[in-house]
């Protein structure tokens, strides 16, 4: 039986056999091991909780004495005095930190190809990007190098690299998990949430975190509900609804296969599935990606002022567009969320889950990243539509493309049915192996 010991020497081996070349962790806690001898003699007296698991962390979350960068050159030698909610609450449930992972500057892009940090790189290809912002936390877990990586998620930013990377990412209802300590790319749609390689993880993790934090206006109180209850209760009799005219039209061919077997382990399961229609869906994504660009330029006004040159400049270009939001534009676009909205809660009357592809293509190449703000834009295009709801959404893999490169597909629940879509993940893994394959660098290193 392993001990939380040799696992956190494990990751730490791996970063340093692999993080040369993929950059997925910023900076090392010096401390992780004993960390995790502390925690396993505690829990061996019964003073302390049961042993737990070996995480990263997105570096925009605060982890008191230890850097915390947010990707950029403005934080470079920052050392929080206090952690962040979501960090104490993984200290007290006998998790071990072993380090803070890359990402897009300020949580700001798609791509990870961070300027002072290093330019991410995904395991399954040396040449591809992990995606973002929480690229480094999907790298991190797909490498081995942790067992579990807490991301943040505006636009997609956990979806999106667990998506590409192969493994599981939960972004959860909004305002279920607290934001404190976390710096903000937009208040109203960000929020933290867990990658792993298994739901289960990610499941186990989101109970962890969740809960109401009085520090955090946008984190409300509401009972997390156990995963685990839904989960015995099996898939029989869900109905899952497809918007096919929407996500089937315009995706990698490879991405469209692999996402509709997916749909057929799930009917073989017991689900009943349902074609739905989502006509105002392709508008969500232009609707809230200027909201959240005008939302970034407020958080950055002085340093916009002060010395714009210190950004990169695919964050300052996204930027700058924030600026030229006009008033009437961002009051243009929340009339859309309130419709959109609407049609949500129409639609959760109709259907339990909604499932999409997470992405509609594999992991671009780098070079072909050069323009950030258009890549981004593409891989984004099946998540925005559920940071606008506000919704749990859930990405997890189904396979293998003919390029060697992973796919996924997207689980959206309504508000605060976060358990729902994890119980169903569990579900469809327990049935698959696709999560089960390591990307060839983890097998050789291993």
């Amino acid at each position: 039986m392993t001990t939380l010991v040799s696992r956190t020497e494990d990751c730490l081996a791996a970063i340093e056999q692999q993080n040369g070349a993929l950059k997925a962790i910023i900076s090392i806690n010096p401390v992780a091991v004993d960390e995790a001898q502390k925690a396993e003699a505690a829990a061996a007296r019964g003073h302390g909780p049961s042993v737990g698991l070996v995480v990263s962390l997105k570096d925009n979350i605060d982890t008191a004495g230890l850097l915390t960068t947010m990707g950029s050159a403005f934080y470079a030698d920052h050392v929080p005095t206090v952690d962040a909610p979501v960090t104490t609450r993984l200290r007290e449930a006998g998790c071990v930190m072993v380090g803070k992972a890359n990402l897009h500057e300020f949580a700001f892009g798609g791509t990870t190809q961070n300027p002072h940090h290093g330019l991410a790189r995904n395991p399954w290809h040396p040449e591809a990007i992990p995606g973002g912002s929480s690229g480094g936390s999907g790298s991190s877990v797909a490498a081995g190098m942790c067992e579990v990586s807490l991301g943040t998620d505006t636009g997609g930013s956990i979806r999106i690299p667990a998506a590409l990377n192969g493994v599981a990412g939960l972004r959860p209802t909004h305002g279920a998990v607290p934001n404190t300590g976390c710096y903000p790319v937009s208040a109203a749609y960000d929020t933290i949430g867990p990658l792993a390689r298994t739901v289960a993880d990610v499941a186990r993790v989101h109970e962890i975190i969740a809960g109401h934090d009085a520090g955090d206006d946008c984190c409300l109180p509401h009972a997390v509900e156990s995963w685990t209850n839904l989960y015995l209760r099996g898939v029989s009799g869900l109905r899952i609804g497809v918007p096919e005219s929407w996500c089937f039209a315009d995706i990698d061919p490879d991405v469209l296969r692999l996402v509709r077997s997916a749909v057929d382990v799930l009917r073989d399961l017991g689900a009943s599935i349902r074609t739905i229609e989502l006509p105002e869906a392709p508008q969500a994504q232009a609707a809230l990606m200027p909201m959240v660009h005008a939302d970034a330029a407020a958080v950055h006004e002085a340093r916009l002022r002060d010395a714009p040159e210190r950004f990169g400049p695919d964050v300052l270009e996204r930027l700058r567009q924030g600026e030229a939001v006009t008033s009437q534009q961002y009051a243009h676009h929340m009339r859309f969320k309130e419709r959109w909205l609407r049609r949500i809660d129409q639609t959760f009357q109709e259907v339990d889950v909604i499932l999409t592809p997470t992405c509609p293509v594999t992991a671009p190449l780098a070079s072909n990243s050069v323009r950030m703000i258009e890549t981004t834009r593409g891989i984004s295009r099946f998540t925005y539509a559920w940071s606008l709801a506000g919704t749990p959404a859930l990405s997890v893999p189904v396979g293998f493309a003919s390029n060697g490169l992973p796919a996924a597909m997207q689980l959206i629940g309504p508000r605060w049915h976060d358990a729902r879509v994890l119980a169903l993940g569990a579900r469809y893994q327990e049935a698959t192996d696709h999560h089960m394959r390591r990307p060839g660098a983890v097998v050789a290193n291993r």
